[in-house]
């Protein structure tokens, strides 16, 4: 969503009715996750991709035929014949598509409202009802319980209450899912089936150290989805102008900014300073957050003099392993650029369990977390 919500905004705030096409459900391989939109408008204007066009062709009709009053619908994808010429996904997943119309005002104001939430990275979760006793595409946009009301309906005062309590669980862990439950929200049942989409703030990248790496580092760090801030306590280094891609660039010691900043399990720290008398008590604050990354470059020389300073200084076994360093993956990189690729890819594995192998090499699902 997020990839093309200036799009999405501009079509609401003219009035331009539209259908979002939105994956619902992933099973096996598939190129996208749930969440992933497609947009196509009153003007057959296309924006964002489900499938990295596998299905697009096809869903493109569906969504003009909802947008002509079909009703919303879910569609499902599996694999395409053997000559990849049949609609469907040629990496042999399924995926499971909720279409729905926005062409009221009033719908499109909704849906408005929502986007600029997610635009100004306010926490809120979207709940849309797939199957069962209750209305397709029926839909409630949940926010925190202390950040304003629950807007929309599903058709049950019940439903509506157990969806709600649900989805603030799912926005605090930063989860999607579909949930099941009963007609008027029993636990348990499985008449209705909702699928429940959280929009958490973009995770964090600390970048320390305003070095050439660290420019290059932020920007692909922009790339991928995070939100980058770059700190160094030289004012001659820690400016705007150096970093342009970055949302924030803090002149400060970096362990005193990272103690009084806010580390969540999604947040990245990249220590590109590689100098005592940043690196150790950077370290020590770094290794007390619960940070699902903490990279830190040097050679192996200066890895092994770190670790010592970090003993002396009171860090046990356990807290240095989380420690990535030497900083990336051996991917022979030289330049900045090519050392972020390497920061980058390692964030990558990382977060989903990868091996950092060819994949050519290896055998099984593509995608870790599947079966087959």
């Amino acid at each position: 969503m997020r990839d093309i919500l200036p799009d999405l905004r501009a079509r609401c705030a003219d009035g331009v009715p539209l259908a979002l096409a939105t994956v619902v459900a992933v099973h096996g391989s598939a190129p996208r996750d749930p969440g992933a939109v497609m947009a196509v408008d009153a003007a057959g204007t296309v924006v964002g991709s489900v499938s990295g066009g596998c299905v697009e062709g096809d869903l493109y009709e569906v969504a003009r035929e909802v947008l002509a009053g079909a009703g919303p619908r879910v569609v499902a994808y599996g694999i395409s014949d053997d000559e990849a010429f049949g609609v469907g996904l040629t990496c042999g997943g399924t995926i499971e598509v909720l279409v729905r119309a926005y062409v009221s005002a009033a719908e499109l104001a909704d849906l408005g409202a929502l986007l600029d939430l997610i635009a100004a990275d306010r926490p809120v979760a979207e709940a849309a009802v797939l199957s069962g006793a209750a209305e397709t595409g029926a839909r409630l946009v949940v926010r925190p319980s202390d950040a304003g009301p629950t807007t929309g309906t599903l058709g049950s005062e019940g439903l509506a209450a157990a969806v709600t309590d649900d989805a603030r669980g799912l926005l605090a862990q930063g989860h999607t899912a579909i949930q099941w439950y009963g007609a008027h929200g029993q636990r348990r049942m499985q008449e209705v089936a909702v699928f429940i989409r959280t929009y958490a703030p973009p995770p964090r990248m600390l970048v320390f150290g305003a070095i050439d790496h660290a420019a290059a580092t932020a920007r692909i760090g922009s790339f991928l989805g995070y939100r980058v801030t770059v700190c160094d306590a030289r004012p001659a280094f820690a400016t705007r102008e150096r970093f342009p891609t970055a949302d924030e660039v803090v002149r400060a010691w970096p362990h005193t900014y990272l103690e009084s900043t806010e580390v969540d399990a999604r947040t990245v720290i990249c220590v590109l300073t590689h100098d005592p008398k940043f690196d150790v008590p950077l370290l020590l604050a770094a290794l007390r957050t619960p940070a699902a990354y903490i990279g830190v470059m040097g050679s192996r020389r200066t890895h092994h003099d770190r670790l010592a300073r970090l003993r002396e200084a009171g860090a046990d076994e356990a807290a240095l392993a989380r420690l990535a360093s030497p900083v990336g993956l051996d991917l022979g990189a030289r330049t900045p650029e090519e050392t972020a690729v390497s920061i980058a890819a390692e964030v990558i594995q990382h977060r989903w369990g990868g091996t950092g192998r060819p994949l050519g090499e290896l055998t099984g699902a593509i995608h870790h977390g599947e079966t087959s």
